[in-house]
């Protein structure tokens, strides 16, 4: 049997009918190299959005049942529309829900995990000489429901295939040609990162990077899977690679996330529904904060009720941390801002900080660190 490998295109890389196209020949290219390739397809570009807005637009609190039934529609579109465009090519291709690709999860909807993989029609294709185009992002649940597996979830979809079907390694293509020591758009002399340990990979997507999902990391890594993170307009076999390995005992790179809430919860407060949102508490003048992730909560009304709550960012330099003198040079240089908190974690220094100061917290590590 020939070398098979996973390529998943987000909704970037499938936001029209010509990127599409473009896909299409990239998939037929990777054929033509010797690959069996197994693809794992996003909704095209704001599709989900615009479906749960519609959802919203008939009911205020529409069933998450209902809504996985709706926003999996999404990903079925992009995947037959890019088997037709590959079959047009001349490469015979055949497209799979996330149900037809055995693609087993728990029973959470919205917010799915993946329990189990039965891939035997994915393999079936493979063997007839057919490349296999997968729904990304959607399971079915023992129960025969539709689930879907939460932001990200197709990155999770492509690693959960590539184990199960053997794969070489599994390639994460985007409008990113890979990982880099830190936001390029803000960071100019920011660097490309040839080659990530997994366990860096981890700690740069819980601290905000957006090139990968952490699910999908953390996956990779309990399977052995390697990832390479790519751009869809460059060759296979270019971008990051993403592979088995501790966190470095040198800086490796700078994560941002921006999308967070900071509050002091009193015990009269109701937070048990907002506790699944929660990414870290720390102390400030013996007062306990919560962060929580805006991204993790379905209506943010839950959390209007905290009359101190404020966004804030958290800027993570993750790796170096075992020398305490990264700690001490990276508070140094953040010091002109004044940092809301500070603390390491996962071999990580990470700084609380107003989202207005996250460009400049972003320049001044780089500069330190990496030029």
């Amino acid at each position: 049997m020939s070398r098979i490998v996973v390529q998943k295109y987000g909704g970037s890389s499938v936001s029209n009918i010509d990127s599409l196209k473009q896909v299409a020949q990239r998939v037929v290219q990777t054929v033509q190299a010797g690959w069996q390739v197994v693809v794992v397809v996003s909704a095209m570009g704001n599709t989900t959005n615009e479906l749960i807005a519609l959802a919203k637009s008939v009911s205020s609190s529409p069933t998450r049942r209902e809504l996985d039934l709706l926003v999996s529609v999404g990903e079925r579109v992009s995947m037959t529309l890019l088997a037709m465009a590959i079959n047009d090519l001349g490469v015979e291709a055949r497209s799979f829900t996330g149900s037809q690709s055995g693609i087993i999860t728990n029973e959470n909807h919205v917010s799915a995990r993946i329990v189990e993989v039965k891939p035997h029609r994915i393999v079936a294709a493979l063997e007839g000489g057919c490349v296999a185009i997968v729904a990304g992002f959607q399971g079915v649940s023992r129960e025969k429901e539709v689930t879907t597996l939460g932001r990200g979830g197709s990155d999770t979809t492509a690693v959960a295939l590539a184990a199960a079907v053997q794969a070489e390694y599994c390639e994460i293509c985007s409008d990113v040609d890979g990982v880099y020591t830190a936001d390029p758009r803000v960071a100019h002399s920011a660097i490309k990162i040839d080659n990530l340990p997994m366990d860096a990979a981890i700690a740069m997507t819980r601290g905000g990077s957006k090139v990968l999902q952490a699910q999908a990391i953390e996956y990779a890594k309990s399977q052995g899977i390697a990832i390479c993170a790519n751009a869809t307009s460059k060759p296979v076999g270019q971008g990051t690679l993403i592979s088995p390995g501790p966190i470095p005992s040198l800086p490796v790179a700078i994560a941002l996330d921006d999308q967070l809430l900071s509050f002091n919860p009193s015990a009269s407060e109701n937070l048990e529904r907002i506790k699944g949102a929660l990414r870290y508490a720390y102390r400030r003048e013996n007062q306990l904060y919560w962060l929580i992730d805006l991204r993790n909560l379905h209506d943010l009304s839950e959390v209007s009720q905290f009359v101190n709550a404020r966004p804030v960012a958290v800027i993570s330099l993750v790796g170096g941390c075992d020398d305490p003198g990264v700690f001490v040079k990276a508070s140094s240089v953040l010091a002109s801002l004044d940092p809301i908190a500070e603390w390491s974690s996962m071999k990580s220094y990470m700084a609380v900080i107003e989202p207005q100061d996250a460009d400049m917290a972003q320049k001044k590590l780089h500069f330190a660190f990496f030029e």
